[in-house]
């Protein structure tokens, strides 16, 4: 859905993106990193207007990275 701008489920392209945050103790849309909220890594996701579906990205890659060295550090 992000790159297509189509919903993969039903066709719809009615595509909404729900930016992700990082609020306070840990709230919004993210993945932990670090000890802090600063070392968070925002999701961004997209939802369909039509059925619902939902898919998460993860925009930047150097967020990408910074999870994958979190919690996948053999495939770096």
């Amino acid at each position: 859905m992000k790159n297509s701008i189509k919903c993969s489920k039903c066709g719809s392209a009615e595509i909404i993106r729900v930016p992700g945050e990082v609020g306070g103790h840990g709230t919004g849309n993210n993945i932990k990193v670090g000890w802090t909220i600063f070392h968070a890594v925002e999701v961004t996701r997209y939802v369909c207007g039509s059925c619902g579906f939902t898919e998460e990205w993860i925009d930047s890659a150097g967020d990408i990275a910074k999870v994958r060295e979190k919690f996948a550090p053999d495939a770096a």
